[in-house]
């Protein structure tokens, strides 16, 4: 069993940056542990289906939607079990809610986050 709780949303204009984070709790003594997990970030924009945004694989491989490439960063803290997206040159279209995923595999995440929101304006 694995709680992830995002942070770090807010409202920001257009051009700016913010960082979001994701704690997880790995509880019971029989689960795996955090370096493990692939962890993802995935937002839904108001009226659209939830998308994929980034993951990044237990060895620390990352990997980015198109639209984000050269934008955002992906990465984890394995030690203080904190998955970070750092996000530059937002933009209007970044608006959604953003989510902390995990998985054992990183095509099937099975525990979730409720989501932090991201608003930029332009």
């Amino acid at each position: 069993q694995v709680r992830l709780v995002e942070s770090g949303g807010g409202s920001v204009q257009a051009g700016e940056s913010v960082r979001l984070s994701c704690a997880a709790s790995v509880y019971a003594a029989y689960s795996h542990a955090y370096s493990q997990y692939c962890m993802g970030w995935f937002r839904q924009a108001p009226g659209k289906e939830r998308e994929a945004v980034a993951h990044i694989d237990s060895a620390g491989n990352p990997s980015y939607t198109l639209s984000v490439k050269g934008r955002f960063t992906i990465s984890r803290d394995n030690e203080e079990k904190t998955l970070y997206l750092r996000m530059n040159t937002l933009k209007p279209e970044d608006t959604a809610m953003y989510y902390c995923a995990a998985g054992l595999s990183c095509s099937y995440m099975i525990y979730w986050g409720k989501g932090t929101l991201v608003t930029i304006s332009s």
